[in-house]
């Protein structure tokens, strides 16, 4: 995240600089050519929204995949750690901590309104916080494995049910590769 930060500054003042008149010398533009920053700018760009992409594809392939308490796979059914957990590690190799409290101690917290598809939403529905999670799919939507009887499915965060339940959003740091598991108490 910070090298994305120093990347867009880096890019603003690139802006800047190209609308500087050509007579000027420009060391800040010189500099951010000769070490191909723009270009590593576009890539990093261009590799988050491809992994944001991987995650909400892979999900989707997860709908009408039946719930089962403690479930973790396609086969057999999934919760909804289990079907986080499951889709963070089919897509990015990451291994998330199985239940969601953890998944939600494990990752970085965000604000609701910087929630970006691949982002974890959590919900307090036992009672308890952070005893529910989905994944974050753009337009106030998620994605999730929601009790025993139902199926993966597509909620939109403005109904009600799930306003009165919002606990939190987290991002997983992709840079991270895997997510250490918590250890045994």
């Amino acid at each position: 995240m910070r090298s994305l930060i120093i990347a867009i500054a880096l890019a603003s003042v690139c802006g800047l600089a190209a609308a500087e008149p050509a007579s000027q010398a420009d060391p800040v533009g010189e500099l951010v050519t000769s070490k191909g920053l723009m270009s590593r700018l576009e890539g990093v760009r261009q590799n988050m929204s491809s992994v944001a992409s991987e995650l909400v594809v892979n999900a989707m392939g997860f709908l009408g995949v039946r719930y089962k308490y403690g479930g973790n796979d396609l086969e057999d059914g999934v919760d909804c750690s289990g079907f986080v957990r499951a889709i963070y590690e089919q897509t990015l190799g990451m291994v998330l901590p199985r239940r969601a409290a953890e998944q939600a101690r494990a990752t970085q917290t965000i604000s609701q309104d910087e929630l970006k598809p691949g982002d974890l939403v959590f919900f307090n529905t036992m009672r308890s916080a952070f005893s529910h999670v989905g994944i974050y799919i753009g337009d106030n939507k998620f994605i999730h494995a929601p009790r025993s009887g139902a199926q993966v499915r597509v909620e939109d965060m403005r109904q009600s049910y799930w306003v009165k339940r919002f606990n939190g959003a987290r991002r997983v740091d992709a840079g991270a590769g895997n997510i250490p598991l918590p250890l045994p108490r």
